[in-house]
């Protein structure tokens, strides 16, 4: 490597400077720069992945990043940086067609890719996102149904044991995730303002509200429990471990089965909250950070303004 060097600065400044070049370079040891070898597709995947688990995504939320991306690499099958715009296009189109998915699901396909080109730009990985010319995907706004207050107490006259009332109750009032009801230990609870502590999407704590027969409803159910477990709401059944997601989704649809009301998930609870929350004049900033939402577009989108009072505003402040 040396000889080579010398030889290379000889042809450049002379066989003159020959001998003092060589009394130079024998002091050092040189070896040849060379560059790093590219980054494969499941390296830049893990470290994109690593730095959405740092900015606090979920373990959900990141397998569902994963799972899509994995399937577009090994479907286009050629390395990420080389990526272009019409790969994603044919990609997102086939797949739609393939699948039969709706406008919403390609969305959200595009907005994982979006997010996982975008990082990669940033990172200097690539020199611009082949995402950027794809738009947003158009897709038709669809009214949830929400539960009339009819519904709501037949749904509460089926629930018929206290932790199934206790349940019900609890969805109602405060509009919580399901996923954040069954994390909710015993201790969370504050009977004497009727307010918890959840911890919801992004790991972000907030401060929810339950009404007073809610409270009277959890109230009965903790004084049945002979159990020790710190969960807010259990199996009926030793050694009464913690509900899951499943089994409240489980509970509730079974309720709404006996109640004779189509369609009851838990969160449809949290929609009706939404929408009577806004319809009764409370402020949408304020619902928002009642629900944990980090966009207003979001809490938007969960309200249903009801049509009866849009037609008494219309004539009130317009007519």
């Amino acid at each position: 490597m040396q000889t080579e060097l010398l030889n290379q600065l000889t042809a450049l400044v002379g066989p003159q400077f020959t001998t003092t070049i060589s009394n130079i370079l024998n002091n050092y040891d040189i070896t040849r720069k060379t560059s790093p070898a590219p980054a494969s597709n499941n390296q830049l995947l893990n470290s994109f992945l690593s730095a959405k688990r740092i900015e606090g995504k979920s373990a959900k939320t990141l397998a569902y990043y994963k799972n899509t991306l994995v399937r577009l690499i090994s479907t286009i099958k050629k390395p990420i940086k080389q990526t272009s715009t019409d790969d994603l296009r044919t990609y997102l189109s086939e797949f739609q067609s393939i699948n039969g998915s709706s406008n919403v699901t390609i969305d959200n396909i595009r907005r994982i890719f979006s997010s996982f080109f975008s990082w990669l730009e940033d990172e200097d990985f690539i020199v611009k996102s082949p995402v950027r010319r794809i738009h947003k995907v158009k897709t038709t706004r669809v009214v949830k149904e929400t539960l009339s207050d009819e519904e709501l107490e037949r749904i509460r006259e089926s629930a018929t044991s206290y932790r199934d009332r206790a349940i019900v109750e609890f969805l109602a009032s405060t509009g919580v995730r399901v996923g954040e009801i069954v994390n909710l230990n015993i201790s969370a609870i504050k009977f004497d303002d009727r307010s918890a502590i959840v911890l919801g999407k992004g790991n972000s704590e907030r401060e929810i509200y339950f009404d007073a027969r809610a409270k009277l409803h959890l109230e009965r159910y903790l004084r049945t429990r002979t159990d020790t477990n710190e969960a807010l709401f259990v199996s009926n059944k030793i050694p009464n471990n913690r509900l899951t997601i499943g089994t409240i989704e489980s509970i509730v649809k079974k309720i709404g089965e006996k109640s004779s009301v189509n369609h009851v998930h838990p969160h449809k609870f949290r929609r009706t909250l939404t929408t009577r929350a806004i319809d009764k004049g409370m402020p949408v900033e304020q619902v928002q950070k009642l629900l944990g939402h980090v966009r207003i577009d979001t809490t938007m989108h969960y309200a249903m303004v009801n049509q009866t009072n849009v037609k008494i505003s219309h004539r009130k402040y317009i007519g």
